[in-house]
């Protein structure tokens, strides 16, 4: 889809849009600026927009701001082709340093989750508060540590062509309530997908992703951190979940019964009262 339709669709204002570091970078700053700040992170093939209940809820009392990581939703392919973790916290850093934000609480979910927790890590003294929401950065079954990720030819099809079906059939395990996957939020993803170049940066991020053990980072973390995870996740096992509480001192766990990898979306109004009273406490 050409990116101008989109932009009508899913824009809500053209200020949104902000250079940063070569990346037309998409941004939504919501709520009082003076009130605390609170950075969200998208996961894997999402945007800004699966935060919408969570940001709604928190902006009177906080300052929301919430990104398109480059190359997804409607934030430009990173020129440069890097699509690491690292490459996308400096972009992060760089945005925080343009809204003058010289900390801010960091939510992330999934892929998004793993670089929430490494920002925490590596820079400390930008990052308040912490919540991460079924963050990827364990190796699952079938995934080793230093060891570039297999993306099946199958999927890297998905350049030339993308069936909204297929994409419905891969969203599925990521929602354990079928309710959930209401036509306004596949299409959503589905148009977005569609934005120039937004598959192959999706392709090139997943090829440029090598998990390394965490834990010498997790345990570095000093900031206050609670957990966010759907009992019936799919994705990334909420058995992972303990090994987050165990590595980073102090850590809390919400479970939530019922729900799979998009707590945000899935279970907005029932995970949301913990996330928002951890952020104002």
């Amino acid at each position: 889809m050409d990116r101008a339709t989109l932009e009508r669709r899913y824009l809500a204002d053209p200020a949104d849009m902000m250079m940063m570091q070569g990346i037309n970078l998409h941004v939504r700053d919501t709520g009082p600026r003076n009130a605390p700040a609170v950075l969200m992170v998208h996961g894997m093939g999402g945007s800004l927009h699966s935060w919408e209940p969570w940001a709604q809820a928190m902006a009177p009392e906080l300052r929301v701001i919430r990104l398109d990581l480059p190359g997804s939703g409607l934030s430009s392919p990173d020129p440069t082709g890097d699509y690491s973790d690292q490459r996308s916290i400096d972009v992060i850093l760089a945005l925080m340093d343009h809204l003058q934000l010289e900390k801010a609480s960091v939510v992330g979910h999934s892929i998004g989750g793993r670089m929430a927790w490494r920002l925490a890590a590596t820079h400390p003294e930008r990052v308040n508060k912490l919540v991460l929401v079924a963050p990827d950065g364990f190796a699952s079954p079938g995934f080793e540590y230093a060891k570039p990720v297999d993306v099946p030819s199958v999927l890297q099809l998905m350049r030339y062509a993308l069936p909204k079906w297929l994409l419905r059939m891969n969203l599925k395990p990521a929602y354990a309530n079928d309710s959930a996957m209401t036509d306004e939020r596949i299409t959503r993803y589905y148009e977005l997908m569609l934005a120039p170049g937004a598959r192959e940066a999706l392709i090139k991020r997943m090829q440029q992703t090598m998990l390394t053990d965490p834990l010498p980072l997790l345990i570095r973390i000093t900031a206050p951190t609670l957990l966010v995870w759907g009992k019936q996740d799919a994705m990334i096992p909420f058995s992972n979940a303990a090994n987050y509480t165990s590595a980073i001192a102090g850590s809390q766990l919400v479970a939530l019964d019922g729900v799979g990898h998009l707590p945000q979306e899935e279970a907005a109004e029932a995970s949301l009262p913990a996330v928002k009273a951890f952020l104002l406490q």
